[in-house]
């Protein structure tokens, strides 16, 4: 297959952003992907008309939105209203996000109301690196004085990062992310197949090699420095910069003598992040209000993804067919079974008589979101570089030095990109 000036393993969002970052640059690249798709968990399928992502996608107005709008990607979808409901002790109730509903609401008394109030003015113009060395834990129980007011931002925290561990993920990145919240989010048409689609294509178009169904099996190096990948198939490629977009425990599986790097210590602190996601696709909705729901006292979420924006839906069937999706988030045990049956529970409590309105449905019993995200019980953020083997960098979603979600994945491709490029220029001088 000849040399390569990079080499990038694993063909999911960083993989793909990495490599098109790389071809800009003038670089021969070459992206391996051991599935026959590209796209990792990004990718959408079909099934009866209907669009499944792999659980609930959102794209937020942060580094990966700004940065697929640099690379000029369509981005078609809708942004849904903020109206918005929550599950408490069984009963469906309206959360305070517009005038109307903050009026309304008889979840928080006046003096909460007052607070989310101010909270929400702070929040808009808040520096939250402030809050970057404690815990959501620390600050909820510390900055907020109403009992229900500190459900309701745990239930906020909790959506918009995907994570039960309050007592572990650092304030300041999750704060950020419920900032970027409300700018709204971008529910993309047809899924998130689409976004894969375009990145795959404007690779192509810049001379990207992409290999799918191809597992690479060791990185070599010798000397400090990148030498070349062995494939298991027997392929070797002669390469001096690898980006390795795979998750931790398997970055450190591909580089011999990975124990005596960095890639130990990001591994070893690494927590990944998984929910139970059941996706419904429904005729119509027994209750059209109830489309976008947080549990209060129970850690799920559900949302219609495909409920009316402006100006319009966004796409996720043929033929109108309403696509709602529901979250467990997990903490360190999981039980599928449970998991589903109370899934299914929080449907007949928001959309009672959701079973006579079912098309199709799917249920993913433990689904990785990120395998690692801003903790308490890090000792440093990983990469980009890999210090002791010169030409090996990281990217993915837990590569992250503060962002979260994509937004770490396009980041930390974009890091690792960058330090490739410097490093080699200092090189030749």
């Amino acid at each position: 297959m000849g040399k390569y000036d990079v080499v990038i393993v694993g063909g999911g969002i960083a993989g793909l952003t990495a490599a098109i970052h790389t071809a800009k640059a003038g670089k021969r690249t070459l992206v391996f992907e051991q599935q026959k798709r590209f796209g990792g968990r990004a990718i959408t399928n079909k099934k009866q008309g209907v669009y499944f992502n792999l659980g609930g996608h959102a794209l937020y107005k942060g580094e990966a939105y700004e940065a697929f709008r640099e690379l000029g990607l369509r981005l078609e979808g809708s942004t849904p209203s903020i109206d918005a409901y929550g599950m408490w002790k069984e009963q469906v109730v309206p959360l305070p996000t517009n005038i109307s509903s903050f009026f309304q609401t008889p979840l928080l008394s006046w003096a909460g109301k007052l607070e989310l109030a101010k909270w929400f003015i702070k929040l808009g113009k808040m520096d939250t690196s402030v809050w970057n060395e404690i815990s959501i834990r620390d600050w909820i129980e510390t900055q907020l004085h109403d009992p229900m007011l500190r459900n309701v931002f745990y239930a906020l925290l909790r959506t918009s990062t995907y994570v039960l561990a309050p007592e572990l993920h650092t304030a300041g990145p999750a704060l950020k992310q419920l900032q970027r919240s409300l700018n709204g989010v971008l529910y993309l048409d047809k899924g998130w197949g689409t976004l894969v689609e375009e990145l795959r294509k404007l690779a192509v178009q810049l001379g990207v090699e992409l290999v799918s169904d191809r597992k690479v099996g060791i990185i070599e190096h010798q000397d400090q420095n990148v030498h070349s990948i062995l494939c298991q198939d027997g392929t070797r490629i002669e390469v001096s910069n690898v980006i390795l977009t795979t998750p931790p425990s398997i970055s450190h599986k591909l580089v011999p003598h990975a124990d005596q790097t960095a890639l130990h210590t990001w591994n070893d602190q690494s927590i990944p992040v998984t929910v139970a996601c059941l996706d419904v696709g429904l005729r119509q909705l027994p209750k059209p209000r109830h489309q976008f729901t947080y549990g209060l006292d129970r850690s799920i979420f559900l949302s219609n993804h495909s409920r009316e924006g402006k100006p319009r839906p966004a796409i996720l069937s043929d033929d109108g067919t309403q696509l709602i999706s529901l979250f467990k988030y997990q903490g360190a045990q999981s039980d599928a079974a449970k998991d589903e049956a109370e899934l299914e529970h929080v449907l007949d409590v928001v959309q009672p008589g959701w079973r006579n309105e079912l098309v199709i449905r799917q249920f993913l019993p433990k689904m990785t979101v990120v395998h690692d995200f801003p903790h308490m019980n890090r000792t440093e953020d990983p990469g980009p570089a890999v210090p002791e083997i010169e030409g090996l960098y990281v990217a993915g979603d837990w590569a992250s030095h503060g962002e979260l979600l994509v937004d770490a994945s396009v980041a930390s491709a974009k890091r690792a990109v960058s330090h490739l490029l410097n490093t080699r220029e200092e090189i030749k001088r």
